[in-house]
């Protein structure tokens, strides 16, 4: 068997007094479409900055794809592709030129990395019309960022939100290349508020709550006894309780 995509044990961060993630254990198999699902404030965004080297852990271990981190850090990011929560593009570049940056940055020569650039923009529906990123919609900023993510064909990719703000036809578009990437053997870690997307798209989810993961395995699983993800995830992070009422409302 492969090693897994991802591998953390025992991992913790802390922010003053609050442990935001507390003794984390967390195996991502190769090849899967793996949800991390979680209520806010639960620990999710911590625990994918300390997978992407964005944050040091306090203490615990990580490996992905087999490196270390951080000590094979280098060797981990050519091999991963990010979209992070917020996209963090340069709003002076148009789409086009910010993809061919990307591609340089990892380290596609020159000809590759606009070949690429070109191909995403058109895979992607974005128009190669001059227009900056920084007069681009949320939903098109999300694009671009994804498409970035893809430009260096990487083995995982770690996703926060990517569908935030994004449409009904481009969140089809994009749910239809990252399936592609599955099937191609690509392993995709995502973090998502909608569990709708999750339930239709992940294979396996992971579940955290107050920095500790409650629930690990294959959606099968999770929806044992018929139960919707969304009647699981509730019952699992002890949400379901009564509502309370105001008589004027």
């Amino acid at each position: 068997m492969p090693e897994p995509a991802i591998v953390a044990r025992d991992l913790r961060k802390g922010y003053g007094l609050k442990l935001a993630v507390d003794g984390l254990n967390l195996e991502v198999p190769r090849g899967s479409f793996f949800g991390f699902l979680g209520p806010n404030g639960a620990g999710k965004s911590t625990t994918i900055r300390m997978l992407t080297g964005l944050i040091p852990q306090d203490s615990g271990s990580i490996e992905i794809l087999g490196y270390k981190l951080p000590e094979q850090e280098l060797d981990i990011k050519r091999r991963v592709g990010l979209v992070p929560d917020e996209s963090f593009l340069f709003d002076r570049l148009t789409g086009l030129e910010f993809l061919e940056f990307a591609g340089r940055m990892y380290g596609l020569p020159r000809a590759t990395a606009v070949e690429r650039a070109y191909g995403l923009m058109h895979l992607f529906e974005l128009a190669d019309d001059g227009k900056i990123i920084g007069e681009y919609s949320k939903g098109m900023r999300k694009r671009v960022a994804m498409a970035a993510a893809l430009i260096h064909h990487p083995d995982l990719f770690l996703m926060d939100e990517p569908f935030e703000g994004v449409d009904a036809v481009g969140a089809r578009l994009m749910k239809d290349i990252l399936l592609n990437q599955v099937r191609r053997g690509a392993t995709i870690f995502l973090t998502s508020h909608v569990l709708e997307v999750v339930e239709r798209l992940c294979d396996r989810v992971a579940i955290i709550d107050h920095g500790k993961i409650v629930m690990c395995g294959s959606m099968e699983e999770l929806r044992a006894g018929g139960e919707s993800l969304e009647d699981a995830f509730v019952r699992i992070v002890g949400a379901d309780r009564q509502m309370e009422r105001l008589d004027w409302l």
